[in-house]
Parts: structure tokens; C-alpha cells; sequence
């Protein structure tokens, strides 16, 4: 296609809260939009946390009615999303709110699209395969790194393949997403680091994306900036008000241009993590990050250049590439001092797995698959992406 007839396009909710309780606007406006008896899927880290019971409160005064569905895991399932929508059949709603980080909003987008569309969610692996809009859909988020409250994308694991299935879809975008900053001061320190990486990695994947726009990079690059100046903070000091409103919006601003720029071989690798060995995300794709970025330095490196500078690397005097080289070494850096493992051997013990070189062959070809992948600035070949999985080891 000749570039003058490239197409872009821009995805986000139709309205996005944010601010210290916000999540106080959530009866009225999920009954503004439709909803008189919402479906709430989360799950039961957030029940534990007392998080749910703090909306179901509000939800109670507000006279609304709803139903509960909160056995979401890490990297939901085929088998979540389907047992969510029987829950939310056998109760008769009428609407969505999901509650948590990305998991929980991945799995009631995965509900959504069954319940408006029929069939089972894996129909609707790849890019945008559904026919009808969703139900009602407000994302409630509680964590500051997927920025699946505003997104477009829906990450399923399908048990029989093991298998990450990269849905994307503009329909499953939520019709309003609600940041409060008050919800994620209890996140504890690793996992305010690992959702925090995983913006960063969001926001340097969609800032040299094969289809990065100006709108995207102005995204980016402050999403960059502030993860920079208060991500250690955050996860220094959860009760940071100062840090946690901060991350609020810099995973949302990586949200807007991962969303509308896509992303790139990290996430194609770290859904394969995902998939095998039922590892967190935002931890894998903090490992894959600076491996992957060395990789694609060639292609950009005008791009790492100028990041290197937004990341706070003294870069005067610096030649393009070696201010380049900067870049990858400041995100090194500040993995380290947030604490993220030095490589997956170390994460799979981390979590009681483990990580097999011998599993590299089978990862390599599904992330050569995956969707994610398409605008990777740099094309790997299956020898480039294993040799990255083991230099990640």
C-alpha cells in the first residue's frame, strides 16, 4: 500500500474518570448509560482487599442492582469467560463493570463479546471479528500498567493451545473507564513494579511502532516521562498520593497510543510466557523489554536517541547511537531498582515454575504468530526470536 493511503485511526472511551474518588461516580453512570443490573467481574485478590465491597456499598445506597462474578485469575481463561457469561445469562443483566487490573477487564471484554455475539470467544481471536457492540461496558481499573480499562485489546489464554489469544477489537473499547488513585494505594510493591513496567513497555512499543502517529507519540513520550520521575516512588511508598495519581495517568496516556499504535515483539514473546507457564505479564514483559529494544535499535535509532533524553540520561555530547544505547540501559536501570527479576529462570522460580529452555522452539513459532508482532519496527527472523528468549533466561 502506498503510505498516503495508510488509514489510521483513534480509539478510546467515550468518557474517562479520573481523580480522587471518581469511583463514586459509578451507579449513575453506569445507569446513564444503560445499565439497571450490571454484571461485576473481578476477582478474589480484590474481594480479599475489600475494593469490591466498597463499589457493591455504593451500588447498594444507589438502590442498583447486580450480580458477581469473581473467580477471574491472572491471564483469564477460555474457561472464565465462559462460565462468565453463564453467570451473567442466569442472572439477567443488562450491563458490564469490571473491577481490577487487566485480567479482570480482559475477561469481561471476553464475556461481553460472547454475550452480544454468541458462539465461544475464540471466534474472535485476531482483529476485529465481532458483528455487535457489547452490552453496556464500564471498566473500573485498580492498578496503573495494563490500561485495559481504555483499550481496544482483550488477551484470553486458550487452555487446549496454551495459547494467549490477542483479540482486538474496537468494539470491546469500554464505553467509560474510572481511574481513581484511592483503589490502588494498596497495591503492593511488586505489583505496583510490574504494572508499572508494563506501561513502559506499552508506551516504548507504540512510540516505534511501524504505524506511530503524532497524535501516539505525544502519548509516549509523556507517558515515558512521568513513569520515569514516579514509578519508583509508587513503589517505594504505596501510599504516595502524589505518585499514585501520577502513574494514574501515565498508564493511561500508554494506553492511548499502544491502543491506536499497537505494540510490538515484547508482547508478542511475553504472551507466550503467559500462555505456557501462566506467568504475570507486566513481570514478563519487563524481562523481554531491553532484550527486544537492543534488537530493534537498528531500526529506530533516531527514536531511542530522543527517549534516552526523556528518560533522564545525560545525553549532551552523546552520538545518536550511543545516546541510543542510553536508552536501553535507563530502562535496565529502573527495572532493577523497582525489583523486577533479572531474567525468567529467576522469574519462574519467583512464582514456582519452570522456565525451559526447551520450550523455546514451540514459544518462538506462537510469537511468530501472534498479532502483536505485525508492527514490530525491526522483522525477526524464528533464529532472532530465540536467541532472545535465551538471552532473557
Amino acid at each position: 500500500m502506498n503510505i498516503r493511503e495508510q488509514v489510521y485511526g483513534f480509539f478510546i472511551p467515550t468518557v474517562t474518570l479520573f481523580g480522587f474518588g471518581a469511583a463514586n461516580e459509578i451507579p449513575g453512570k453506569i445507569r446513564s448509560i444503560g445499565g439497571a443490573k450490571p454484571l461485576i467481574v473481578t476477582d478474589r485478590g480484590i474481594v480479599g482487599a475489600g475494593i469490591l465491597k466498597r463499589i457493591t456499598d455504593l451500588m447498594d445506597a444507589a438502590g442498583l442492582a447486580y450480580a458477581v462474578y469473581d473467580e477471574t485469575i491472572p491471564n483469564p481463561t477460555d474457561e472464565n469467560v465462559h462460565k462468565g457469561v453463564g453467570i451473567y445469562g442466569q442472572n439477567a443483566c443488562d450491563s458490564l463493570i469490571t473491577l481490577g487490573g487487566g485480567s479482570a477487564h480482559d475477561c469481561g471484554k471476553g464475556i461481553g463479546l460472547v454475550v452480544a455475539n454468541g458462539g465461544r470467544i475464540h471466534d474472535y481471536e485476531g482483529l476485529d471479528k465481532s458483528q455487535k457492540p457489547l452490552p453496556p461496558y464500564m471498566a473500573v481499573n485498580t492498578t496503573a500498567g495494563t490500561a485495559s480499562e481504555m483499550t481496544r485489546f482483550c488477551i484470553i489464554t486458550d487452555l487446549s493451545r496454551k495459547v494467549k489469544m490477542a483479540i482486538v477489537d474496537w468494539r470491546v473499547t469500554p464505553n467509560i473507564a474510572v481511574d481513581d488513585p484511592l483503589l490502588m494505594v494498596g497495591m503492593p510493591p511488586a505489583l505496583t513494579a510490574a504494572t508499572g513496567m508494563d506501561a513502559l513497555t506499552h508506551a516504548v512499543e507504540a512510540y516505534v511502532s511501524t504505524i506511530a502517529t503524532p497524535i501516539t507519540d505525544a502519548c509516549a513520550e509523556k507517558a515515558i516521562e512521568i513513569i520515569f520521575r514516579h514509578l519508583r516512588a509508587a513503589v517505594a511508598n504505596g501510599q504516595d498520593l502524589e505518585a499514585r495519581d501520577a502513574m494514574c495517568y501515565a498508564q493511561y496516556l500508554a494506553g492511548m497510543a499502544f491502543n491506536n499504535a499497537s505494540l510490538g515483539h515484547v508482547h508478542a514473546m511475553a504472551h507466550q510466557l503467559g500462555g505456557f507457564y501462566d506467568l504475570p505479564h507486566g513481570e514478563c514483559n519487563a524481562i523481554l523489554l531491553p532484550h527486544v529494544e537492543k534488537f530493534n535499535l537498528i531500526a529506530k535509532v533516531e527514536r531511542f536517541a530522543k527517549l534516552a533524553g526523556i528518560m533522564g540520561a545525560e545525553v549532551a555530547g552523546m552520538s545518536r547511537r550511543d545516546a541510543a544505547d542510553a536508552a536501553i540501559e535507563e530502562i535496565r536501570r529502573l527495572s532493577a531498582d523497582v525489583g523486577i527479576p533479572s531474567g525468567l529462570i529467576e522469574l519462574g522460580r519467583r512464582y514456582g515454575k519452570e522456565v525451559r529452555a526447551g520450550d523455546i522452539p514451540v514459544m518462538t513459532a506462537n510469537a511468530q504468530k501472534d498479532a502483536c508482532g505485525l508492527t514490530n519496527p525491526r522483522c525477526p527472523t524464528d533464529q532472532d526470536v530465540a536467541a532472545i528468549y535465551m538471552a532473557a533466561l
